[in-house]
């Protein structure tokens, strides 16, 4: 029997925001040991070391606004819920005076693609599901992410992808800049420095390196899922299903989740025109190809 991953969410409720202040306590080790112990004194040693350490600082300074930005716009920002009153699309010839509702599910073969949550007794958009964790329906749920204490969704799986992104180039360039440094640990040269800043480079070059090969793989993960229109959960519930309905090719399945404007690609922010002409990013349509209509949800 396959084990399902998702019936131990709940585990994550108790969690809460120590995982916040466990990634901004990360960053304070890094910060110290790279701005204030290591790179930030060399400015004033001249020569290549000054000019070494002014690439560093410049690099780490603006990969962090930029990982800080991604991070705290994932945590704040609502991953997308069911509007109130919301109806499908498929149901509008209907008229308003005939709704559907839960009952019509059990009976009516003709509403099979529409799905209702028996939890939040409400209708569900296509790509919906429910989330255990945050006990409500979320729009185009991907998972829901510990380390941001919220749902990843239609409305910030942007902001989560550039949160991965930045957070690799980040941990890379600390654990490259570290690197010199957690080797002579392990030489005869006199290192310079007190046992707690020595401490805090080793600490802080081990955690950086942990963390950039592990987040390397969930971006790499992720690349894939972008590439194929898909999200995690859809993944696991479709490994029997060899064709996605919402598969349009790489380049719109990019549009889809990062807009088409270009200047807003590497930033947790959209264009207000993506936002008015396109439907996907919030999460209540989304353009599949004719050929799979009658696929579910």
């Amino acid at each position: 029997m396959a084990w399902n991953v998702f019936k131990f969410c709940t585990a994550l409720r108790g969690l809460g925001s120590i995982m916040i202040l466990l990634v901004l306590g990360v960053v304070g080790v890094s910060y110290y040991s790279v701005v204030l112990t290591n790179f930030g004194p060399a400015l004033y040693d001249g020569g290549l070391d000054s000019l070494t350490a002014v690439v560093v600082l410049i690099l780490f300074h603006c990969l962090l606004v930029m990982l800080l930005w991604s991070y705290f716009s994932v945590v704040l920002t609502d991953p997308g819920s069911i509007p109130a009153n919301w109806r499908p699309a498929l149901d509008e010839e209907r008229g308003e005076a005939d709704p559907l509702n839960g009952s019509e599910f059990n009976v009516n073969p003709s509403n099979q693609r529409i799905r209702y949550c028996r939890k939040c007794n409400q209708l569900k958009p296509p790509r919906c599901h429910h989330c255990s964790v945050c006990g409500r329906c979320v729009l185009k749920m991907d998972h829901h992410c510990v380390w941001v204490v919220n749902c990843v969704g239609a409305l910030n799986y942007k902001y989560f992808l550039l949160f991965l992104f930045y957070t690799f180039l980040e941990t890379s360039l600390v654990t490259l800049a570290l690197l010199p440094h957690f080797i002579a640990f392990f030489s005869d040269v006199e290192i310079p420095g007190t046992p707690g800043t020595l401490a805090t480079t080793f600490l802080s070059f081990v955690l950086n390196l942990a963390f950039a090969l592990s987040v390397l793989g969930f971006l790499i993960m992720h690349i894939s899922l972008v590439a194929a229109n898909t999200t995690t959960i859809e993944a696991y519930e479709k490994k029997t299903t060899p064709k996605w309905r919402y598969d349009l090719g790489r380049k719109k399945n990019f549009e889809q989740v990062f807009g088409t404007d270009k200047r807003y690609w590497f930033i947790p922010a959209y264009s207000d025109e993506d936002l008015r002409r396109m439907p996907a990013l919030q999460g209540l349509e989304y353009p599949s190809k004719p050929d799979f209509d009658s696929q579910e949800f």
